[in-house]
């Protein structure tokens, strides 16, 4: 059985264990990071050397860090995963940019606007920091937008992209700011609010 560490209401476990349900893949959860520490412990540091969440743990004994890595790497390995990582080169891509373009430029503002609202007690928030966060973070949501106008989910059928993106939306529409119309990824939001495996690791658990 494979293992999985990380607490919880981590956006970036949240996405592993989407998918692993999605896939019915029997695994063990262990919690580390925030309140539960851990990611500094030798035995931790042996796995990933980085004090961060997930940690993938399969029984052979081989370790993976980086969220989208492990989407990746058990979506190619696990009976089934290949409904959502295409093998077909073009249709891979289409999957890959949008799981990076959600790391390389969506996290930082989505960060930005997480930490202000959620984790910065009240008085000592910098809103027009997050105001900015917020306008930034829209305008990538736009994009977003565009590319869901004219197909279901993000890169054609429902796939990792999708749950490399899940936390993130979850957490847009959950905070508060001034939000631009965004009609399709509002659809999208509210398909991926009726999928079991959606409701149960990303839309139920408390912002914290």
């Amino acid at each position: 059985m494979l293992t999985i560490w990380g607490r919880a209401n981590s956006v970036n476990v949240m996405k592993v264990l989407w998918l692993v349900e999605e896939l019915g893949v029997p695994y063990t959860r262990i919690d580390a990071g925030g309140a539960f520490g851990r990611t500094r412990d030798p035995d931790y540091v042996a796995m990933n050397p980085n004090p961060s969440v997930p940690t993938l743990v399969m029984p052979n004994g081989y370790s993976l860090w980086e969220s989208n890595s492990i989407l990746r790497f058990l979506a190619r390995t696990q009976p089934g995963g290949a409904a959502f990582y295409p093998t077909a080169p073009e249709a891979a891509g289409n999957v890959d940019r949008w799981m990076d373009w959600t790391l390389a430029s969506l996290n930082a503002p989505m960060r930005d606007i997480f930490w202000t609202f959620v984790r910065t007690p009240e008085a000592e928030r910098d809103l027009p920091a997050a105001a900015r966060a917020t306008e930034a973070a829209g305008k990538l949501y736009a994009m977003l937008d565009k590319q869901l106008a004219s197909r279901e989910y993000v890169a054609g059928s429902l796939s990792i992209a999708d749950m490399a993106l899940g936390g993130f939306v979850h957490r847009w529409f959950n905070t508060p700011g001034d939000r631009p119309a965004l009609p399709n990824l509002r659809r999208w939001y509210e398909t991926m609010l009726a999928r079991p495996a959606y409701a149960k690791h990303v839309a139920v658990l408390p912002l914290t």
